[in-house]
């Protein structure tokens, strides 16, 4: 995640909505923009892993070819003609393209193929909702299947797939290496079971509530702001650590740095700009994602740290080392970041 960059949780997931109306079929494609800052070459000017207003009117031509060119769509065997209206940038991270797909007839059989999944990486996902007869259908799209062909008169009302937005949940878990080395910091200093339960449920309950406090809108803290605060949690863990671990009282200061993480979490999920209708059922499968995903870490670290502390040379010197090594990489990554936004 050391990447310069000071929005640093990319999501791995996109959607599109597909509607037919007659013979056009209007397309909206929704991105991550740091997750896009990545993919497209030379569309982040300023290199800070975010796409603002003003790079996309630069970057128009490249997003055009790449996005909208990147969707065919056919009736009935026919290619429609498509065609890029506007693309920008949400205050959410999110960068929206719109296209219309100009068709020689309404289609009876639609085809779609998104062929820009390729330009992203392999665990990308890419949720499209086509709506059509007054009726919706929704697909996870990935590069082994890119394609969806229906029947435009028969489709049937679904959800945003429910299990997408779980993976999506432990996918991102999985790749935010600070929340890792926050959680790997906790479990250092070992303790009891009792206090190694108080501490991962103050994190989990904490992280919770500012997630879906966020993600629904209530509250909302700006990346500038998270991201810089995440990487001193880590840092601080790391510090404490070495000075005076108290694995029984923890579980407070951890309440507090998970209601930050929430913040984090919740940046991952506002990046896909979801209707406000659909985003409780996207919270709740986000949010079960993200706990499977930490206990699936735990399972695994956990036995491994209690193994090891049983060694007197871990407990003399390896603990310390490993601490002072989380506290150095959450400075380092504070810095990065506050550089980054301030540049």
């Amino acid at each position: 995640m050391l990447d310069g960059r000071a929005h640093a949780h990319a999501v791995g997931l996109s959607r599109g909505e597909y509607r037919v109306a007659g013979r056009t079929v209007r397309v909206t494609l929704v991105f991550s923009g740091s997750e896009l800052a990545t993919a497209l070459d030379g569309v982040d000017a300023n290199d800070d892993g975010r796409i603002s207003p003003s790079e996309i009117g630069l970057a128009r031509d490249s997003i055009d070819r790449a996005l909208v060119e990147g969707v065919s769509v056919r009736a009935d065997g026919v290619l429609c003609a498509p065609g890029l209206e506007y693309a920008e940038a949400t205050q959410n991270d999110a960068v929206r393209a719109t296209g219309s797909f100009e068709c020689d007839h309404a289609p009876h059989v639609l085809g779609i193929d998104c062929r820009f999944i390729d330009l992203f990486s392999s665990s990308h996902r890419h949720v499209a909702t086509v709506s059509a007869s007054g009726h919706e259908t929704s697909y996870v799209l990935v590069r082994a299947k890119e394609s969806i062909e229906l029947d435009a008169g028969g489709a049937v009302a679904t959800a945003v797939p429910f299990w997408a937005m779980v993976w999506t949940g432990v996918t991102h878990i999985w790749t935010g290496y600070d929340h890792l080395a926050f959680l790997f910091g906790l479990l250092l200093v070992g303790g009891r079971a009792r206090s190694l339960v108080g501490v991962i449920s103050a994190f989990t309950l904490a992280h919770s509530i500012t997630l879906g406090l966020s993600a629904l809108g209530a509250v909302s803290l700006p990346p500038s702001i998270v991201e810089p605060a995440i990487a001193l949690s880590v840092a601080y863990v790391g510090v404490e650590n070495l000075f005076s671990p108290d694995p029984a009282k923890r579980w407070r200061i951890t309440f507090a740095f998970g209601l930050v993480h929430g913040f984090g979490f919740a940046g991952a999920l506002q990046s896909l700009d979801l209707p406000r209708a659909k985003i409780p059922a996207a919270l709740l499968a986000f949010n079960l994602g993200v706990e499977l995903g930490q206990l699936a870490v735990l399972a695994i670290v956990l036995p491994l740290v209690v193994g090891a502390r049983r060694l007197p040379a871990f407990r003399a010197w390896g603990v310390p080392i490993l601490s002072g090594a989380i506290a150095v990489a959450g400075f380092v990554w504070c810095v990065w970041r506050v550089w980054h936004v301030a540049s």
